[in-house]
């Protein structure tokens, strides 16, 4: 037996299962919460902590002296070889002597010839004033003798001037090291002429005992370095990167800032600062990248975090927080004195507050996170103790 089935009845009952489906319960979805995120976190407290700020800058020799001929003359002699380190005092050039040797001996020649005119007028002045005195000879006579006593006085003088500068000039022939550094090439050579028409430049010395580190607080730093800084002679160091297998090591170099000048660059808004660096090692070489740590207190109560565990974005400055739950909340900062190494808190946290910095990249606001504190090993103390910026540190 055969069924068939109309259209309108196939209709029917796809209606019919279609809204039988529709008054099946509704599924609900339930998101999984994430698990927590393991996390370092450190434990802040508002302490006396040495503050440090650091900067990039270029090293420069104290001393820079060029070495000229200051007469003229052929060049004789050189001393020194390319590069030596010489002591102040030591001999560098020599240039002929002849000349100036003859001009000194023709300036004494000259003196004793005066001198021996002088005590003939002298003689012929204690003979004639009893004479005139007597009325046997005419004054004038007497008056043209004591005109010459004054003549040959006066040329005597002068002659012993001459003869000073003669010595002077010789002295000028030996070329001395006027300051104790590294002396450069030489630039020029036995034979060569120098000093004809000009102060000829033989060579230069470099002071490098001691160097200068130059680098350019922005004005808002200086600002801030003035107000809280504890010492008119701030301490200070210079790190040097090393090279080869040692480019993770630094050599450090103590010294101070002596120097700030009085006038902000108007392209850079920056003011630039000195540090005098005791270089006795000679290892660091003018014209070194360097980063120049500046000490400023140790006398104030700052709350202090590692500089990459601070955010920023359009509403502000920003830490992630641990609340007593485990949870992650967003706190806003202000910072003050900045480092690479610290950064001090002016207002955002209060003391013991934990605050996340590793995972940064995965933290949010209201996620559960799962702390361990690093505070011994990681905290601005320990920071401190790694890179010798604590207290008995620093230098007086």
């Amino acid at each position: 037996m055969h069924y068939f089935f109309r259209p309108s009845v196939i209709s029917v009952l796809f209606v019919l299962l279609f809204f039988s489906g529709c008054n099946k319960p509704e599924q609900k979805v339930v998101k999984k919460a994430p698990p927590p995120l393991s996390v370092e976190t450190v434990t802040v407290h508002k302490k006396n902590f040495p503050l440090w700020m650091q900067y990039t800058g270029m090293t420069k020799a104290s001393s820079d002296q060029e070495i000229r001929a200051r007469v003229s003359g052929r060049l004789q002699k050189i001393y020194f070889k390319d590069g030596a380190y010489v002591k102040k005092g030591d001999k560098l050039f020599l240039i002929e002597q002849s000349e100036y040797k003859s001009d000194l001996l023709s300036a004494k020649a000259k003196k004793q010839q005066d001198e021996a005119s002088l005590e003939l007028a002298k003689a012929d002045v204690e003979r004639y004033r009893p004479l005139v005195e007597e009325g046997l000879a005419p004054r004038a006579t007497l008056e043209q003798h004591e005109a010459r006593k004054s003549e040959l006085i006066a040329a005597i003088a002068a002659d012993e001037a001459a003869i000073q500068n003669a010595r002077l000039q010789l002295s000028y022939t030996i070329i001395k090291a006027p300051v104790s550094g590294q002396v450069g090439t030489r630039l020029v050579d036995v034979g060569n002429l120098v000093g004809y028409s000009e102060s000829t430049l033989l060579a230069t010395i470099k002071q490098t005992s001691v160097i200068y580190a130059y680098f350019s607080p922005s004005e808002s730093d200086v600002q801030k370095i003035y107000k809280f800084r504890s010492r008119k002679k701030l301490p200070a160091f210079i790190e040097v990167r090393g090279q080869g297998e040692d480019i993770l090591k630094r050599k450090r170099l103590d010294g101070y800032v002596d120097f700030s000048n009085n006038a902000v660059d108007p392209l850079t808004s920056t003011i630039m600062m000195r540090a005098t660096i005791d270089n006795r090692s000679l290892s660091v070489y003018p014209g070194t990248f360097v980063y120049v740590n500046m000490f400023v207190t140790d006398k104030f109560n700052f709350i202090m975090l590692p500089p990459q565990s601070i955010f920023e974005d359009q509403l502000g400055k920003f830490v992630y927080t641990v609340d007593k739950n485990n949870i992650a909340r967003r706190t806003g900062v202000t910072t003050n004195l900045s480092s690479r190494y610290y950064t001090s808190i002016a207002s955002g946290l209060k003391d013991g507050d934990s605050v996340v910095i590793s995972g940064l990249m995965k933290v949010q606001d209201g996620r559960p996170l799962q702390p361990e504190d690093v505070t011994d090993t990681k905290g601005i103390e320990a920071v401190m103790k790694a890179h010798n910026l604590i207290p008995d540190e620093v230098k007086q």
